[in-house]
């Protein structure tokens, strides 16, 4: 889960696993596996950057949970 914010700054939290296209149409839309649309004030360049952050701890916490079990 990512945190974003929308047009009128309010924030959300959204699952990024469900994220199919980030575009830039010039807001930043992003449009789920389901159709469901996005506009966020953030830009494509950092909201991708805030799923490879999610990514990261998620793999992280998985690699250490397989290496302590050892």
């Amino acid at each position: 889960m990512i945190r974003l914010t929308k047009l009128n700054n309010s924030f959300f939290v959204i699952n990024c696993e469900l994220i199919e296209t980030i575009e830039s149409t010039p807001d930043t839309v992003i449009t789920l596996n389901n159709g469901k649309k996005y506009v966020v004030a953030e830009s494509v360049d950092e909201v991708v950057e805030r799923v490879i952050e999610y990514k990261k701890r998620i793999f992280a916490n998985k690699y250490n949970d397989l290496t302590s079990e050892e």
